[in-house]
């Protein structure tokens, strides 16, 4: 049994040695065929994902804080938000900014119970950037191979693929495989169609995962605000100052 996993070990070694040059051999062979049109529907992808990104960013998240506790709650939130969002961008991993999104949620004044809970499911449930991107990459197929997706009943199974894509990716860099076998699967598009939507996932991955990882501090702000009531963060402040008070008395 060892010489056997060590056997197969060596030729995994082996063939992801040459993948590379099998992936740039693939992608020669397509550009042959479709000319620049897949390399500009590349850009054309990643450029409006992340104008989406920046509108989800800045837009959404702020009327989530608005929500959680009205203007002291935006003003929290973007106090405390560039550390989870640089750590993301770094690390392009959900489970990695755990850490930092407890003590953004902390300063914040969010109740330490609350953050706990929420932070760790939301890594692996509330991924915004990850639906985001599920939809894109199912359309860019739909175009790629020439198939109709104008009509409702395909535009809501869209929707709701891209939900279950975001349920399944991994909370890790190139998390998303998983999510693009489940997209080839349902709508039947040939395996090749793997490596086309993987190119998608790597050039997005980076926003995505800020989506995906600053939204869960915005969620823990707005499970406080209905576990606690509306005025949570103006409680959580009280309790800070009167035990600062009886630290210095």
């Amino acid at each position: 049994l060892n010489s056997g996993s060590e056997i197969i070990m060596k030729m995994i070694h082996i063939l992801m040695y040459y993948a590379p040059i099998g992936l740039g051999c693939y992608f020669a062979t397509i550009v042959g065929q479709l000319g620049t049109q897949i390399l500009e529907g590349y850009l054309k992808v990643f450029l409006l994902y992340l104008v989406l990104s920046i509108l989800y960013y800045f837009g959404f998240f702020s009327i989530y804080a608005y929500i959680a506790a009205r203007r002291e709650g935006v003003r929290a939130f973007w106090k405390n938000v560039i550390p989870p969002t640089v750590t993301a961008l770094a690390t392009c991993s959900s489970a990695a900014s755990i850490p930092i999104n407890l003590a953004a949620t902390k300063n914040i004044g969010v109740p330490e119970d609350i953050a706990e809970t929420v932070i760790p499911i939301g890594v692996n449930t509330h991924k915004d950037g990850s639906v985001i991107g599920g939809v894109l990459k199912v359309v860019f197929l739909f175009v790629l191979f020439g198939k109709e997706y104008h009509s409702l009943p395909i535009l809501l199974s869209i929707l709701m693929v891209s939900f279950l894509v975001g349920a399944v990716m991994g909370a890790i860099p190139g998390g998303g495989m998983i999510g693009e076998m489940l997209i080839i699967s349902i709508y039947g598009f040939p395996p090749e169609a793997l490596l086309v939507i993987a190119v998608i996932s790597t050039i997005i991955d980076a926003p995505a995962t800020v989506l995906n990882s600053t939204g869960n501090t915005v969620c823990a702000m707005l499970a406080a605000r209905f576990v606690d009531g509306k005025n949570w963060l103006r409680k959580a402040k009280e309790n800070v100052e009167e035990g600062s008070l009886q630290k210095s008395a």
